[in-house]
Protein backbone atom coordinates (compact mmCIF):
# COMPACT_ATOMS: atom_id res chain seq x y z
CA UNK A 1 0.00 0.00 0.00
CA UNK A 2 1.29 3.42 -0.82
CA UNK A 3 -0.10 6.96 -0.68
CA UNK A 4 -1.51 8.54 2.47
CA UNK A 5 -4.51 6.70 3.90
CA UNK A 6 -6.48 6.67 7.14
CA UNK A 7 -6.95 2.97 7.71
CA UNK A 8 -8.05 3.07 11.35
CA UNK A 9 -10.10 5.17 13.70
CA UNK A 10 -10.81 4.86 17.40
CA UNK A 11 -12.99 6.82 19.80
CA UNK A 12 -11.40 8.75 22.63
CA UNK A 13 -12.84 8.08 26.09
CA UNK A 14 -15.31 10.62 27.45
CA UNK A 15 -15.53 13.12 24.57
CA UNK A 16 -16.34 10.55 21.93
CA UNK A 17 -13.97 12.27 19.52
CA UNK A 18 -12.31 10.18 16.88
CA UNK A 19 -8.58 9.61 16.79
CA UNK A 20 -7.01 8.64 13.49
CA UNK A 21 -3.96 6.74 12.29
CA UNK A 22 -2.62 7.72 8.89
CA UNK A 23 -0.25 5.32 7.13
CA UNK A 24 1.97 7.11 4.62
CA UNK A 25 3.79 4.07 3.32
CA UNK A 26 3.05 0.42 3.90
CA UNK A 27 4.38 -2.64 2.11
CA UNK A 28 2.65 -5.93 2.89
CA UNK A 29 4.34 -9.29 2.35
CA UNK A 30 2.56 -12.53 3.23
CA UNK A 31 4.84 -15.38 4.31
CA UNK A 32 3.46 -18.89 4.87
CA UNK A 33 4.90 -20.96 7.69
CA UNK A 34 4.11 -24.65 7.79
CA UNK A 35 1.95 -26.67 5.42
CA UNK A 36 2.36 -26.75 1.67
CA UNK A 37 -0.77 -25.07 0.27
CA UNK A 38 -1.98 -21.49 0.21
CA UNK A 39 -5.55 -22.67 0.07
CA UNK A 40 -8.07 -22.38 -2.74
CA UNK A 41 -7.88 -18.56 -3.06
CA UNK A 42 -4.40 -17.18 -2.33
CA UNK A 43 -5.16 -13.76 -3.81
CA UNK A 44 -8.27 -13.58 -1.67
CA UNK A 45 -6.10 -14.32 1.39
CA UNK A 46 -3.91 -11.31 0.63
CA UNK A 47 -6.96 -9.10 0.14
CA UNK A 48 -8.38 -10.27 3.46
CA UNK A 49 -5.12 -9.46 5.22
CA UNK A 50 -5.04 -5.96 3.76
CA UNK A 51 -8.69 -5.43 4.67
CA UNK A 52 -7.90 -6.52 8.23
CA UNK A 53 -5.14 -3.92 8.71
CA UNK A 54 -7.42 -1.12 9.97
CA UNK A 55 -8.77 -3.30 12.77
CA UNK A 56 -5.30 -4.59 13.59
CA UNK A 57 -3.92 -1.11 13.94
CA UNK A 58 -6.95 0.16 15.86
CA UNK A 59 -6.55 -2.66 18.39
CA UNK A 60 -2.80 -2.21 18.68
CA UNK A 61 -2.94 1.56 19.18
CA UNK A 62 -6.24 1.68 21.10
CA UNK A 63 -4.56 2.95 24.27
CA UNK A 64 -2.81 5.79 22.46
CA UNK A 65 -5.95 6.72 20.57
CA UNK A 66 -7.91 6.95 23.84
CA UNK A 67 -5.31 9.11 25.57
CA UNK A 68 -5.19 12.89 25.43
CA UNK A 69 -2.12 14.49 23.98
CA UNK A 70 -0.52 15.84 20.85
CA UNK A 71 -0.28 13.96 17.57
CA UNK A 72 2.44 11.31 17.49
CA UNK A 73 4.51 10.40 14.43
CA UNK A 74 6.07 6.92 14.42
CA UNK A 75 9.03 6.54 12.06
CA UNK A 76 10.58 3.28 13.28
CA UNK A 77 9.41 -0.18 12.13
CA UNK A 78 6.83 -1.72 14.44
CA UNK A 79 5.58 -5.26 14.97
CA UNK A 80 1.96 -6.18 15.55
CA UNK A 81 1.37 -9.81 16.54
CA UNK A 82 -1.97 -11.61 16.45
CA UNK A 83 -1.92 -15.02 18.08
CA UNK A 84 -3.19 -18.04 16.06
CA UNK A 85 -6.78 -19.00 16.68
CA UNK A 86 -8.21 -15.52 17.01
CA UNK A 87 -11.79 -15.49 15.72
CA UNK A 88 -12.65 -13.18 12.87
CA UNK A 89 -9.32 -13.25 11.08
CA UNK A 90 -8.79 -14.58 7.57
CA UNK A 91 -8.29 -18.31 7.62
CA UNK A 92 -9.32 -18.67 11.29
CA UNK A 93 -10.70 -22.01 12.38
CA UNK A 94 -11.48 -23.49 15.77
CA UNK A 95 -8.76 -26.04 15.28
CA UNK A 96 -6.17 -23.47 14.32
CA UNK A 97 -3.62 -24.28 11.61
CA UNK A 98 -0.29 -23.24 10.20
CA UNK A 99 0.12 -19.48 10.70
CA UNK A 100 0.67 -16.94 7.96
CA UNK A 101 2.93 -14.02 8.83
CA UNK A 102 2.24 -10.66 7.25
CA UNK A 103 5.23 -8.31 7.23
CA UNK A 104 4.52 -4.67 6.60
CA UNK A 105 6.69 -1.62 7.00
CA UNK A 106 6.71 0.58 8.99
CA UNK A 107 4.34 -1.74 10.91
CA UNK A 108 5.75 -5.09 9.95
CA UNK A 109 4.44 -8.25 11.53
CA UNK A 110 1.05 -9.83 11.87
CA UNK A 111 0.50 -13.52 12.49
CA UNK A 112 -2.82 -15.02 11.40
CA UNK A 113 -3.90 -18.65 11.20
CA UNK A 114 -5.07 -20.52 8.11
CA UNK A 115 -6.93 -23.77 7.80
CA UNK A 116 -4.85 -26.90 7.57
CA UNK A 117 -4.70 -28.12 3.95
CA UNK A 118 -7.32 -30.67 3.05
CA UNK A 119 -6.41 -33.97 1.51
CA UNK A 120 -7.42 -32.74 -1.93
CA UNK A 121 -5.75 -29.33 -1.57
CA UNK A 122 -4.00 -28.00 -4.64
CA UNK A 123 -0.47 -26.73 -4.93
CA UNK A 124 0.57 -23.06 -4.89
CA UNK A 125 0.83 -22.78 -8.68
CA UNK A 126 -2.36 -24.74 -9.30
CA UNK A 127 -4.31 -22.60 -6.88
CA UNK A 128 -3.31 -19.46 -8.75
CA UNK A 129 -4.16 -21.09 -12.08
CA UNK A 130 -7.59 -22.09 -10.81
CA UNK A 131 -8.70 -18.50 -10.24
CA UNK A 132 -6.73 -16.12 -12.49
CA UNK A 133 -7.46 -12.43 -12.52
CA UNK A 134 -10.05 -11.67 -15.20
CA UNK A 135 -8.68 -9.98 -18.32
CA UNK A 136 -10.42 -8.99 -21.49
CA UNK A 137 -9.09 -7.34 -24.62
CA UNK A 138 -10.19 -3.83 -25.48
CA UNK A 139 -13.18 -3.49 -27.78
CA UNK A 140 -13.02 -2.59 -31.45
CA UNK A 141 -14.78 0.69 -30.60
CA UNK A 142 -11.92 1.56 -28.23
CA UNK A 143 -9.40 0.92 -31.01
CA UNK A 144 -11.30 3.11 -33.46
CA UNK A 145 -11.69 5.83 -30.82
CA UNK A 146 -7.94 5.85 -30.22
CA UNK A 147 -7.26 6.11 -33.95
CA UNK A 148 -9.76 9.00 -34.14
CA UNK A 149 -7.90 10.82 -31.36
CA UNK A 150 -4.66 10.45 -33.33
CA UNK A 151 -6.34 11.67 -36.50
CA UNK A 152 -5.82 8.33 -38.27
CA UNK A 153 -9.32 6.86 -38.35
CA UNK A 154 -10.19 8.45 -41.69
CA UNK A 155 -7.02 7.02 -43.22
CA UNK A 156 -7.72 3.55 -41.83
CA UNK A 157 -11.34 3.51 -42.95
CA UNK A 158 -10.26 4.54 -46.45
CA UNK A 159 -8.17 1.35 -46.59
CA UNK A 160 -10.89 -1.03 -45.42
CA UNK A 161 -12.94 -3.04 -47.91
CA UNK A 162 -16.72 -3.03 -47.61
CA UNK A 163 -16.60 -6.50 -46.04
CA UNK A 164 -14.64 -5.17 -43.06
CA UNK A 165 -16.69 -2.00 -42.70
CA UNK A 166 -19.88 -4.07 -42.51
CA UNK A 167 -18.33 -6.31 -39.87
CA UNK A 168 -17.40 -3.35 -37.64
CA UNK A 169 -20.49 -1.18 -38.09
CA UNK A 170 -21.57 -1.31 -34.45
CA UNK A 171 -18.04 -0.47 -33.28
CA UNK A 172 -17.79 2.41 -35.76
CA UNK A 173 -21.12 3.78 -34.60
CA UNK A 174 -19.66 3.88 -31.09
CA UNK A 175 -17.12 6.45 -32.27
CA UNK A 176 -18.24 10.06 -32.66
CA UNK A 177 -16.56 10.55 -35.98
CA UNK A 178 -17.93 11.99 -39.21
CA UNK A 179 -16.01 9.50 -41.35
CA UNK A 180 -17.76 6.57 -39.68
CA UNK A 181 -21.17 8.18 -40.19
CA UNK A 182 -20.36 8.88 -43.83
CA UNK A 183 -19.33 5.30 -44.47
CA UNK A 184 -22.47 4.02 -42.80
CA UNK A 185 -24.60 6.29 -44.97
CA UNK A 186 -22.83 4.98 -48.07
CA UNK A 187 -23.56 1.39 -47.05
CA UNK A 188 -27.19 2.19 -46.37
CA UNK A 189 -27.40 3.84 -49.77
CA UNK A 190 -26.09 0.70 -51.43
CA UNK A 191 -28.60 -1.39 -49.50
CA UNK A 192 -31.39 0.91 -50.66
CA UNK A 193 -30.26 0.64 -54.24
CA UNK A 194 -29.84 -3.15 -54.22
CA UNK A 195 -32.52 -4.39 -51.84
CA UNK A 196 -36.27 -4.71 -52.25
CA UNK A 197 -38.24 -1.77 -50.92
CA UNK A 198 -40.23 -4.09 -48.63
CA UNK A 199 -37.05 -4.78 -46.64
CA UNK A 200 -36.72 -1.13 -45.59
CA UNK A 201 -38.29 0.43 -42.51
CA UNK A 202 -41.63 1.98 -43.39
CA UNK A 203 -40.72 5.51 -42.37
CA UNK A 204 -37.53 5.35 -44.42
CA UNK A 205 -39.42 4.10 -47.47
CA UNK A 206 -41.77 7.05 -47.15
CA UNK A 207 -38.90 9.48 -46.73
CA UNK A 208 -36.98 8.38 -49.83
CA UNK A 209 -39.95 7.87 -52.13
CA UNK A 210 -39.42 10.01 -55.22
CA UNK A 211 -36.34 11.71 -53.76
CA UNK A 212 -33.60 12.88 -56.07
CA UNK A 213 -30.35 10.94 -55.72
CA UNK A 214 -28.50 14.12 -54.75
CA UNK A 215 -30.68 14.51 -51.64
CA UNK A 216 -30.33 10.88 -50.56
CA UNK A 217 -27.21 11.32 -48.35
CA UNK A 218 -28.89 14.09 -46.33
CA UNK A 219 -32.04 12.04 -45.80
CA UNK A 220 -29.99 9.03 -44.80
CA UNK A 221 -28.04 11.10 -42.29
CA UNK A 222 -31.30 12.38 -40.77
CA UNK A 223 -32.67 8.84 -40.57
CA UNK A 224 -29.53 7.44 -38.96
CA UNK A 225 -29.51 10.25 -36.41
CA UNK A 226 -32.99 9.25 -35.22
CA UNK A 227 -32.84 5.49 -35.79
CA UNK A 228 -31.91 2.87 -33.29
CA UNK A 229 -28.29 1.91 -33.90
CA UNK A 230 -29.02 -1.77 -34.31
CA UNK A 231 -31.78 -0.92 -36.77
CA UNK A 232 -29.31 1.14 -38.80
CA UNK A 233 -26.81 -1.69 -38.80
CA UNK A 234 -29.41 -4.21 -39.92
CA UNK A 235 -30.32 -1.87 -42.76
CA UNK A 236 -26.70 -1.38 -43.80
CA UNK A 237 -26.12 -5.13 -43.78
CA UNK A 238 -29.23 -5.98 -45.77
CA UNK A 239 -29.14 -7.41 -48.32
CA UNK A 240 -26.19 -9.52 -47.26
CA UNK A 241 -22.98 -8.21 -48.71
CA UNK A 242 -19.73 -10.10 -49.21
CA UNK A 243 -19.54 -10.56 -45.44
CA UNK A 244 -22.66 -11.88 -43.75
CA UNK A 245 -21.92 -13.04 -40.21
CA UNK A 246 -24.97 -15.27 -40.11
CA UNK A 247 -23.90 -17.02 -43.31
CA UNK A 248 -20.42 -17.74 -41.94
CA UNK A 249 -19.47 -20.47 -39.55
CA UNK A 250 -20.48 -19.61 -35.98
CA UNK A 251 -17.76 -18.39 -33.60
CA UNK A 252 -15.66 -21.27 -32.41
CA UNK A 253 -16.28 -23.40 -35.49
CA UNK A 254 -12.53 -23.56 -35.89
CA UNK A 255 -12.54 -26.34 -33.32
CA UNK A 256 -13.87 -24.93 -30.05
CA UNK A 257 -12.44 -22.43 -27.59
CA UNK A 258 -8.67 -22.64 -27.33
CA UNK A 259 -7.18 -23.04 -23.86
CA UNK A 260 -3.88 -21.35 -23.05
CA UNK A 261 -1.21 -22.95 -20.92
CA UNK A 262 -1.37 -21.83 -17.31
CA UNK A 263 1.56 -23.43 -15.46
CA UNK A 264 4.17 -25.32 -17.41
CA UNK A 265 7.76 -25.18 -18.63
CA UNK A 266 8.96 -26.14 -22.08
CA UNK A 267 12.19 -25.94 -24.05
CA UNK A 268 11.93 -24.56 -27.60
CA UNK A 269 14.54 -24.65 -30.33
CA UNK A 270 13.86 -21.06 -31.42
CA UNK A 271 13.03 -17.97 -29.37
CA UNK A 272 12.63 -15.87 -32.52
CA UNK A 273 8.79 -15.80 -32.48
CA UNK A 274 8.91 -14.35 -28.97
CA UNK A 275 11.33 -11.64 -30.13
CA UNK A 276 8.70 -10.35 -32.57
CA UNK A 277 6.35 -9.32 -29.76
CA UNK A 278 8.35 -6.29 -28.60
CA UNK A 279 8.73 -4.62 -32.02
CA UNK A 280 5.06 -5.22 -32.83
CA UNK A 281 4.02 -3.80 -29.46
CA UNK A 282 6.00 -0.60 -30.07
CA UNK A 283 3.89 0.39 -33.09
CA UNK A 284 0.58 -0.53 -31.48
CA UNK A 285 0.06 -3.61 -33.64
CA UNK A 286 -0.02 -5.99 -30.69
CA UNK A 287 -2.65 -3.87 -28.94
CA UNK A 288 -4.79 -3.87 -32.10
CA UNK A 289 -5.03 -7.66 -32.40
CA UNK A 290 -7.40 -8.11 -29.47
CA UNK A 291 -9.88 -5.36 -30.46
CA UNK A 292 -9.82 -6.43 -34.11
CA UNK A 293 -10.67 -10.02 -33.18
CA UNK A 294 -13.17 -8.99 -30.50
CA UNK A 295 -15.07 -6.95 -33.08
CA UNK A 296 -15.91 -10.15 -34.97
CA UNK A 297 -16.31 -12.34 -31.87
CA UNK A 298 -13.01 -14.18 -32.28
CA UNK A 299 -11.04 -12.81 -29.31
CA UNK A 300 -10.78 -16.27 -27.75
CA UNK A 301 -9.07 -17.56 -30.90
CA UNK A 302 -6.19 -15.07 -30.67
CA UNK A 303 -3.71 -17.93 -29.97
CA UNK A 304 -4.41 -19.26 -33.47
CA UNK A 305 -3.28 -15.93 -34.92
CA UNK A 306 -0.09 -16.26 -32.85
CA UNK A 307 0.54 -19.78 -34.19
CA UNK A 308 0.32 -18.52 -37.78
CA UNK A 309 2.65 -15.61 -36.96
CA UNK A 310 5.22 -17.93 -35.38
CA UNK A 311 5.30 -20.24 -38.39
CA UNK A 312 6.55 -17.33 -40.50
CA UNK A 313 9.88 -17.20 -38.67
CA UNK A 314 10.42 -20.89 -37.87
CA UNK A 315 11.56 -23.65 -40.21
CA UNK A 316 10.91 -24.00 -43.92
CA UNK A 317 7.61 -25.69 -44.77
CA UNK A 318 8.52 -28.87 -46.66
CA UNK A 319 6.47 -29.50 -49.81
CA UNK A 320 4.38 -26.46 -49.02
CA UNK A 321 2.62 -27.87 -45.95
CA UNK A 322 4.78 -30.27 -43.90
CA UNK A 323 6.30 -29.05 -40.65
CA UNK A 324 8.83 -30.50 -38.27
CA UNK A 325 7.76 -31.46 -34.78
CA UNK A 326 10.06 -28.86 -33.23
CA UNK A 327 8.42 -26.09 -35.29
CA UNK A 328 4.97 -27.17 -34.13
CA UNK A 329 6.14 -27.21 -30.51
CA UNK A 330 7.75 -23.77 -30.76
CA UNK A 331 4.70 -22.21 -32.44
CA UNK A 332 2.35 -23.70 -29.85
CA UNK A 333 4.56 -22.44 -27.01
CA UNK A 334 4.59 -18.95 -28.50
CA UNK A 335 0.80 -19.01 -28.62
CA UNK A 336 0.51 -20.51 -25.13
CA UNK A 337 -1.06 -23.71 -26.43
CA UNK A 338 -0.31 -27.39 -26.08
CA UNK A 339 0.89 -28.95 -29.36
CA UNK A 340 -0.11 -29.98 -31.87
CA UNK A 341 -2.37 -27.33 -33.42
CA UNK A 342 -4.31 -28.90 -36.29
CA UNK A 343 -3.80 -27.36 -39.72
CA UNK A 344 -7.53 -27.70 -40.36
CA UNK A 345 -8.17 -25.56 -37.31
CA UNK A 346 -5.88 -22.84 -38.64
CA UNK A 347 -7.62 -22.98 -42.02
CA UNK A 348 -11.04 -22.58 -40.40
CA UNK A 349 -9.75 -19.65 -38.37
CA UNK A 350 -8.39 -18.07 -41.57
CA UNK A 351 -11.90 -18.10 -43.03
CA UNK A 352 -13.49 -16.55 -39.96
CA UNK A 353 -10.86 -13.88 -39.34
CA UNK A 354 -10.96 -12.47 -42.88
CA UNK A 355 -12.83 -9.20 -42.05
CA UNK A 356 -10.36 -8.32 -39.26
CA UNK A 357 -7.22 -8.64 -41.36
CA UNK A 358 -7.50 -5.30 -43.23
CA UNK A 359 -7.75 -3.54 -39.86
CA UNK A 360 -4.46 -5.06 -38.71
CA UNK A 361 -2.83 -4.43 -42.08
CA UNK A 362 -3.97 -0.81 -41.92
CA UNK A 363 -2.53 -0.26 -38.43
CA UNK A 364 0.80 -1.66 -39.61
CA UNK A 365 0.83 0.40 -42.82
CA UNK A 366 -0.02 3.67 -41.07
CA UNK A 367 2.83 3.12 -38.62
CA UNK A 368 5.44 2.52 -41.32
CA UNK A 369 4.18 5.37 -43.50
CA UNK A 370 4.47 7.78 -40.57
CA UNK A 371 8.17 7.04 -40.26
CA UNK A 372 9.08 7.06 -43.96
CA UNK A 373 11.45 9.69 -45.34
CA UNK A 374 10.06 10.91 -48.71
CA UNK A 375 13.63 11.08 -50.05
CA UNK A 376 13.98 7.30 -49.73
CA UNK A 377 12.46 5.04 -52.39
CA UNK A 378 9.77 2.41 -52.00
CA UNK A 379 10.02 -1.05 -53.55
CA UNK A 380 7.27 -3.00 -55.30
CA UNK A 381 7.35 -6.58 -56.50
CA UNK A 382 4.82 -9.19 -57.56
CA UNK A 383 4.17 -11.86 -54.95
CA UNK A 384 1.37 -14.34 -54.25
CA UNK A 385 -0.89 -13.01 -57.00
CA UNK A 386 -0.55 -9.43 -55.80
CA UNK A 387 1.84 -6.55 -55.26
CA UNK A 388 4.00 -6.20 -52.16
CA UNK A 389 5.18 -2.73 -51.11
CA UNK A 390 8.16 -2.19 -48.76
CA UNK A 391 10.35 0.65 -47.58
CA UNK A 392 13.75 0.30 -49.24
CA UNK A 393 15.61 1.47 -46.13
CA UNK A 394 15.43 -1.51 -43.80
CA UNK A 395 12.93 -3.44 -45.94
CA UNK A 396 10.04 -2.50 -43.68
CA UNK A 397 6.82 -3.93 -45.18
CA UNK A 398 3.97 -1.52 -45.84
CA UNK A 399 1.14 -3.21 -47.71
CA UNK A 400 0.01 -6.02 -49.97
CA UNK A 401 -2.62 -5.37 -52.62
CA UNK A 402 -4.19 -7.19 -55.54
CA UNK A 403 -3.38 -4.36 -57.95
CA UNK A 404 -1.48 -1.08 -58.12
CA UNK A 405 -4.50 1.04 -57.20
CA UNK A 406 -4.50 -0.55 -53.73
CA UNK A 407 -0.98 0.72 -53.08
CA UNK A 408 -1.54 4.33 -54.12
CA UNK A 409 -2.91 5.53 -50.72
CA UNK A 410 0.22 4.19 -49.04
CA UNK A 411 2.49 5.84 -51.59
CA UNK A 412 0.74 9.14 -50.97
CA UNK A 413 0.96 8.70 -47.18
CA UNK A 414 4.72 8.18 -47.52
CA UNK A 415 5.11 11.57 -49.23
CA UNK A 416 4.98 10.43 -52.89
CA UNK A 417 8.57 9.10 -53.03
CA UNK A 418 10.18 7.44 -56.06
CA UNK A 419 9.29 3.79 -56.57
CA UNK A 420 11.50 0.94 -57.78
CA UNK A 421 9.65 -1.94 -59.44
CA UNK A 422 11.62 -5.13 -58.89
CA UNK A 423 11.47 -8.36 -60.84
CA UNK A 424 8.39 -10.43 -60.12
CA UNK A 425 5.09 -11.50 -61.65
CA UNK A 426 3.39 -8.08 -61.86
CA UNK A 427 -0.37 -8.08 -62.49
CA UNK A 428 -1.31 -6.84 -65.99
CA UNK A 429 -1.60 -3.08 -66.23
CA UNK A 430 0.63 -2.33 -63.23
CA UNK A 431 2.95 0.06 -65.09
CA UNK A 432 0.02 1.78 -66.77
CA UNK A 433 -1.82 2.32 -63.47
CA UNK A 434 1.27 3.70 -61.75
CA UNK A 435 2.07 6.05 -64.61
CA UNK A 436 -1.50 7.36 -64.80
CA UNK A 437 -1.38 8.11 -61.05
CA UNK A 438 1.80 10.14 -61.46
CA UNK A 439 4.06 7.70 -59.62
CA UNK A 440 7.74 8.32 -60.50
CA UNK A 441 8.90 4.73 -60.97
CA UNK A 442 11.95 2.97 -62.32
CA UNK A 443 11.98 -0.69 -63.34
CA UNK A 444 13.89 -3.39 -65.10
CA UNK A 445 10.68 -5.29 -65.83
CA UNK A 446 10.02 -5.30 -69.57
CA UNK A 447 6.87 -3.25 -70.27
CA UNK A 448 3.87 -4.40 -72.25
CA UNK A 449 2.76 -2.81 -75.46
CA UNK A 450 1.00 0.45 -74.72
CA UNK A 451 2.59 1.03 -71.31
CA UNK A 452 3.45 4.77 -71.00
CA UNK A 453 7.16 4.32 -70.24
CA UNK A 454 10.46 5.51 -71.64
CA UNK A 455 13.65 3.47 -71.92
CA UNK A 456 16.75 4.85 -70.27
CA UNK A 457 20.22 4.92 -71.85
CA UNK A 458 21.73 2.49 -69.34
CA UNK A 459 24.02 -0.50 -69.57
CA UNK A 460 21.08 -2.79 -68.73
CA UNK A 461 17.49 -2.38 -69.95
CA UNK A 462 15.67 0.04 -67.65
CA UNK A 463 12.40 1.91 -68.05
CA UNK A 464 10.85 4.83 -66.25
CA UNK A 465 7.53 6.63 -66.29
CA UNK A 466 7.28 8.93 -69.29
CA UNK A 467 8.63 12.38 -68.53
CA UNK A 468 10.40 11.32 -65.31
CA UNK A 469 14.18 11.71 -64.96
CA UNK A 470 15.23 9.25 -62.22
CA UNK A 471 18.06 9.87 -59.79
CA UNK A 472 21.28 8.18 -60.90
CA UNK A 473 21.73 6.73 -57.41
CA UNK A 474 18.39 4.95 -57.69
CA UNK A 475 19.38 3.56 -61.06
CA UNK A 476 22.63 2.19 -59.66
CA UNK A 477 20.99 0.80 -56.54
CA UNK A 478 18.11 -0.99 -58.24
CA UNK A 479 19.87 -4.36 -58.72
CA UNK A 480 20.89 -4.61 -55.05
CA UNK A 481 17.41 -3.63 -53.84
CA UNK A 482 15.81 -6.12 -56.22
CA UNK A 483 18.05 -8.95 -55.02
CA UNK A 484 17.34 -8.31 -51.34
CA UNK A 485 13.63 -8.03 -52.03
CA UNK A 486 13.60 -11.29 -53.99
CA UNK A 487 15.38 -13.09 -51.15
CA UNK A 488 12.84 -11.76 -48.65
CA UNK A 489 9.90 -12.95 -50.75
CA UNK A 490 11.50 -16.37 -51.18
CA UNK A 491 12.14 -16.80 -47.45
CA UNK A 492 8.85 -15.51 -46.03
CA UNK A 493 6.35 -16.08 -48.84
CA UNK A 494 7.53 -19.09 -50.82
CA UNK A 495 9.43 -21.22 -48.30
CA UNK A 496 7.36 -20.62 -45.15
CA UNK A 497 3.60 -21.11 -45.27
CA UNK A 498 1.64 -20.23 -42.16
CA UNK A 499 -1.75 -21.57 -43.25
CA UNK A 500 -1.20 -23.87 -46.23
CA UNK A 501 -4.75 -25.26 -46.16
CA UNK A 502 -6.49 -21.87 -46.20
CA UNK A 503 -8.85 -21.19 -49.08
CA UNK A 504 -7.47 -17.69 -49.60
CA UNK A 505 -4.24 -15.97 -48.70
CA UNK A 506 -5.59 -13.24 -46.42
CA UNK A 507 -4.21 -14.53 -43.12
CA UNK A 508 -1.03 -15.68 -44.87
CA UNK A 509 -0.34 -12.16 -46.13
CA UNK A 510 -1.22 -10.49 -42.84
CA UNK A 511 1.16 -12.57 -40.73
CA UNK A 512 3.85 -12.23 -43.40
CA UNK A 513 3.65 -8.44 -43.09
CA UNK A 514 3.74 -8.63 -39.29
CA UNK A 515 6.66 -11.08 -39.20
CA UNK A 516 8.64 -9.07 -41.74
CA UNK A 517 8.10 -5.89 -39.74
CA UNK A 518 9.30 -7.57 -36.56
CA UNK A 519 12.40 -8.94 -38.26
CA UNK A 520 13.14 -5.60 -39.96
CA UNK A 521 12.88 -3.77 -36.64
CA UNK A 522 15.29 -6.18 -34.97
CA UNK A 523 17.81 -5.84 -37.81
CA UNK A 524 17.48 -2.05 -37.94
CA UNK A 525 17.90 -1.71 -34.18
CA UNK A 526 20.97 -3.91 -33.93
CA UNK A 527 22.97 -3.50 -37.12
CA UNK A 528 22.08 -0.33 -39.04
CA UNK A 529 25.27 1.38 -37.85
CA UNK A 530 27.63 -1.28 -39.21
CA UNK A 531 25.91 -3.00 -42.17
CA UNK A 532 22.86 -2.79 -44.38
CA UNK A 533 19.94 -3.82 -42.17
CA UNK A 534 17.94 -6.66 -43.62
CA UNK A 535 15.15 -8.74 -42.04
CA UNK A 536 16.81 -11.94 -43.26
CA UNK A 537 19.81 -11.13 -41.06
CA UNK A 538 17.57 -11.36 -38.02
CA UNK A 539 15.96 -14.52 -39.36
CA UNK A 540 19.28 -16.29 -39.88
CA UNK A 541 21.08 -15.05 -36.76
CA UNK A 542 18.33 -15.67 -34.21
CA UNK A 543 16.45 -18.63 -35.68
CA UNK A 544 18.41 -21.17 -33.60
CA UNK A 545 18.48 -19.16 -30.36
CA UNK A 546 17.08 -21.70 -27.91
CA UNK A 547 14.92 -20.73 -24.96
CA UNK A 548 13.18 -22.14 -21.92
CA UNK A 549 9.61 -20.89 -21.67
CA UNK A 550 7.93 -20.92 -18.28
CA UNK A 551 4.19 -20.32 -18.04
CA UNK A 552 2.96 -18.72 -14.83
CA UNK A 553 -0.46 -17.34 -13.89
CA UNK A 554 0.62 -13.73 -14.35
CA UNK A 555 3.48 -13.97 -16.83
CA UNK A 556 5.20 -16.04 -19.49
CA UNK A 557 8.95 -16.00 -18.91
CA UNK A 558 11.40 -16.66 -21.73
CA UNK A 559 14.94 -17.50 -20.65
CA UNK A 560 17.61 -17.45 -23.37
CA UNK A 561 21.28 -18.52 -23.06
CA UNK A 562 23.77 -15.86 -22.08
CA UNK A 563 26.17 -14.85 -24.82
CA UNK A 564 26.71 -12.38 -27.62
CA UNK A 565 23.20 -12.63 -29.00
CA UNK A 566 21.58 -12.08 -25.62
CA UNK A 567 23.89 -9.12 -24.99
CA UNK A 568 23.02 -7.54 -28.34
CA UNK A 569 19.28 -7.96 -27.76
CA UNK A 570 19.55 -6.56 -24.25
CA UNK A 571 21.61 -3.58 -25.41
CA UNK A 572 19.10 -2.85 -28.16
CA UNK A 573 16.16 -2.85 -25.76
CA UNK A 574 14.62 -5.86 -27.49
CA UNK A 575 14.20 -7.85 -24.27
CA UNK A 576 11.88 -5.41 -22.55
CA UNK A 577 8.71 -6.77 -20.95
CA UNK A 578 5.65 -6.91 -23.21
CA UNK A 579 2.49 -6.51 -21.10
CA UNK A 580 -1.07 -7.59 -21.91
CA UNK A 581 -0.31 -10.09 -24.68
CA UNK A 582 -3.74 -10.96 -26.00
CA UNK A 583 -3.05 -14.57 -26.99
CA UNK A 584 -1.55 -15.23 -23.54
CA UNK A 585 -4.71 -14.15 -21.78
CA UNK A 586 -3.33 -10.71 -20.96
CA UNK A 587 -0.20 -12.04 -19.29
CA UNK A 588 3.13 -10.21 -19.49
CA UNK A 589 5.89 -11.64 -21.67
CA UNK A 590 9.27 -11.29 -19.94
CA UNK A 591 12.83 -12.16 -20.94
CA UNK A 592 15.87 -13.17 -18.92
CA UNK A 593 19.22 -14.91 -19.34
CA UNK A 594 20.33 -18.23 -17.94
Amino acid sequence: MSAPTAPTAGETGETGETGEITVHRCTVTVVRRGGWSWGPDPRGLVRQVVDALPELLADHFAERLAADGPDVEITEPLTVTVRPGRPGWPGWSASGGPPVEVHFAPVPMVEIPVDAPAADAVSFEESFAAAPDPWTAASAAALFAELAERGELDALLALLPEESVRAYLLALLGVDDTAAARLLAELVGRALAAGPAEALPERLRAAVAGVDAADLPRLLADFLASADREEAVRLARSPAGPYDRDAEEPPGAAGGTVAVRTTDEVRVWSALPFLLAGPLARIGYLDAIGPALAGIELAEDAPLFAVALAYKVLGVTARGRRRTERDSEAAAAFAGLHPPVAEERLAAFARQVRPALPVLDGVLALSVCRGHDPADPLLITGADDGLLLVDAQGMFPIAWAAEAAGLLPHWQACGRPPVLLCDGPLPPGTLRELASAGVPFLTGVRPLRGDPVARLPWRTPLWTAAGVAPDVRLTAGLPAHAERFADLVTALVTERRAVPLAQDGGLERTVTLAAALGLSTIAWTLWRERETPDPLLALSRFADLEATVRFEPGAVRVRVPMGRRHADLLRGGLLADVPDVVWLGGRTLTFSAG
